[in-house]
């Protein structure tokens, strides 16, 4: 799979979540949820999601109640349609 050219990039990144930013070649959104128990159940979800796609984000739980989702096909060196659609199934959760 090859990476998305930079246009592809802009013109997905704008149909997402505006919560999603890109830092490099990354996709990242932060959520904040409710207490822990509620971050560990969102990081369950996605993480049924992700095995789904068969495509894994980095995900890092922080100060109890925060979520940093980071995407990104390393395989291809950059952002791909793959990166992409699981975070548009991810804004559904």
């Amino acid at each position: 799979m090859e990476p998305l050219q930079e246009a592809e990039i802009e013109a997905s990144l704008a149909e997402l979540d505006p919560r999603w930013r890109r830092e490099g070649e990354q996709l990242v959104a932060d959520r904040q949820c409710e207490n822990f128990a509620a971050v560990i159940e969102l990081v369950n979800r996605i993480a049924v999601e992700a095995e789904r796609a068969d495509h894994h984000p980095d995900l890092l739980v922080h100060d109890y109640k925060h979520l940093r989702i980071t995407l990104s096909t390393h395989a291809a060196g950059g952002l791909t349609d793959r990166d992409f659609a699981l975070a548009r199934t991810l804004d559904t959760l």
